[in-house]
């Protein structure tokens, strides 16, 4: 037999494999907290025990699969259906794909939402879906452009901006899929939508191949196909994605990342929830406090704590019980609880 650790973020790999952590508690697989087990032991991949895999996958997707794909390939590596992604990637880019297993498919909502990437602008191109997998609408001279042209038309893309999805994307129109409709031949018309670009910094600019290289930070739901545009517009001859690379996203980073060949061996280590959840207050129950806590009761807390923002809360010897929102001062309402009574 062997096990699978439960293992912090951010711990270098030497100590991963030898670091075992305790698994968060479901109220649907009916387990108590002392029936479960620091590590996750199996036969091989298929006869995993699905109602003791809690925690966090970091994948690196590979360009040409979707994250839908890839999902399904960790179901089976793990032979677990309760499986969810931290992000959509188009099958053409790369990189950091946050994925929840078991329970921990809940605390998703609870992660950062920042995401950083690195991508090639190709201008002089505009195509139909943005990047240089569409169809050519149209090809324009590159004009002469030097460093300070440049970081000159990046200026307007920093901070909080209206962005206007590309016409083939997942973004709903009446009901269907922008994507779906720009397929069956319409135009739909996208309205342009609040995004922030925390950092735009261009790393590289190759005047013969006419391609920009840019690290964009940026909140979620950032189109960097449209960033790719819209600078390709602000230039005066088009621009296009060329290849994009997620480097962070959901306080994931690619160092702690696995290839998707190594889901076909011994699946790989997990990532504790209580670490990946380290950015928000914690607040740990005593055993009275467990008792109500399973039955939904309201717990005392911090008066100091900010109103609605979410808190972990940690059971009596130090493993997730769930998660919280400060509903007044001094109080915590239940709002996840993954002990329940009954």
């Amino acid at each position: 037999m062997f096990n699978i650790p439960i293992v912090p973020r951010n711990r270098p790999e030497s100590t991963r494999k030898a670091s075992s952590r305790r698994c968060c508690r479901a109220s649907s697989t009916g387990i108590r907290g002392h029936q479960l087990r620091h590590t996750v032991a199996a036969l091989r991949p298929a006869r995993l025990n699905p109602a003791l895999i809690c925690g966090f996958l970091v994948l690196d997707k590979p360009a040409g699969m979707s994250s839908h794909s890839c999902v399904s390939r960790i179901r089976r590596a793990y032979g677990l259906k309760r499986v969810g992604h931290g992000g959509t990637l188009d099958p053409a880019v790369t990189g950091v794909l946050p994925i929840a297993l078991g329970p921990a498919t809940r605390l998703l909502p609870y992660l950062e939402g920042d995401k950083t990437y690195r991508g090639i602008v190709q201008l002089g191109v505009r195509t139909d879906s943005d990047d240089l997998e569409g169809e050519v609408l149209e090809e324009r001279p590159i004009p002469s452009l030097s460093d300070t042209d440049l970081v000159s038309a990046l200026a307007p893309f920093r901070g909080a901006i209206q962005q206007r999805p590309p016409a083939v994307s997942a973004v709903h129109v009446n009901g269907e899929r922008a994507y779906k409709l720009a397929r069956a031949g319409q135009c739909p018309e996208l309205a342009p939508r609040p995004v922030t670009i925390h950092r735009l910094a261009l790393l590289d600019w190759d005047p013969v191949q006419g391609r920009l290289e840019l690290e964009v930070h940026c909140s979620a739901g950032t189109y960097i196909r449209s960033l790719a545009r819209d600078l390709g517009d602000a230039l005066g001859c088009g621009g296009s994605l060329a290849r994009l690379r997620r480097t962070r996203a959901l306080g994931f980073g690619l160092e702690q990342s696995v290839p998707l060949e190594q889901l076909e061996g011994e699946p790989p280590a997990l990532l504790n929830p209580l670490e990946v959840l380290g950015h928000l207050p914690q607040h740990q129950l005593d055993g009275e406090g467990m008792t109500g806590w399973r039955c939904g009761r309201i717990q005392s807390c911090d008066p100091s704590w900010v109103l609605e923002s979410p808190v972990v809360v940690v059971d009596p010897d130090g493993n997730l019980a769930g998660m919280a929102r400060v509903a007044s001062p001094g109080q915590l309402q239940p709002k996840l609880v993954l002990d329940a009574a009954g």
